[in-house]
């Protein structure tokens, strides 16, 4: 599957994006300052080969109408980063779909990576980040969410430039270098 939007392609993975993903999780880690800095990346390539590759295998088994969970970026030919969607429950904690329960309320997140620092600040992310909430509207998502941390001034400003609006605040939830950061969620609601 594959959507074109202004300047970008959302589109799923292919077997050449292996090998990316052992980069940006090995020596161009650069992402991981701003993505869940207090996760640390693994660093082991042969692991991330392995990772990646099983990614890729299980993917060649979606239908082509199945809703993906996320999507491969590419700017200008050039794979850049992911777009990726979870589910939370209603306290805005991530949920596994094994675990949710009959009745459950639980809504849609959605995140992006720009692995390549030397794209940041150019509106890529802004615009894959659309197509991809359009994605899911069309799908028939009525709100969706995205989380990160309040150190993370790039993703807040893309989020609110698009129109996700603050609804949780967990303060001091992290700490990076040292430091404490709030945990957000944002939530965006279109209007009919």
């Amino acid at each position: 599957m594959e959507i074109s939007y202004q300047n970008i392609v959302l589109r799923d993975m292919i077997a050449s994006d292996i090998e990316d993903y052992v980069r940006w999780n090995t020596t161009d880690t650069k992402w991981s300052d701003y993505d869940a800095p207090w996760e640390p990346v693994s660093g082991d390539a042969e692991a991330e080969r392995k990772r990646w590759t099983k990614s890729y295998l299980s993917g060649k088994e979606r239908l082509a109408d199945e809703l993906r969970r996320g999507f491969e970026i590419e700017w200008n030919g050039k794979h850049i980063g992911s777009v990726n969607s979870y589910l939370i429950d209603e306290k805005y904690d991530w949920i596994p779909v094994r675990e949710i329960k009959d009745g459950q309320r639980v809504h849609r997140a959605i995140g992006i990576d720009i692995y390549e620092p030397g794209l940041w600040g150019r509106g890529i992310g802004t615009n894959a980040l659309r197509a991809f909430m359009q994605y899911y509207l069309k799908h028939g998502v009525d709100a969706i969410y995205t989380q990160t941390w309040s150190g993370n001034d790039r993703m807040i400003r893309c989020a609110e430039k698009v129109g996700f609006i603050e609804c949780d605040r967990r303060f001091d939830a992290c700490e990076v270098d040292g430091k404490k950061y709030d945990a957000l969620t944002l939530v965006f609601e279109p209007h009919e």
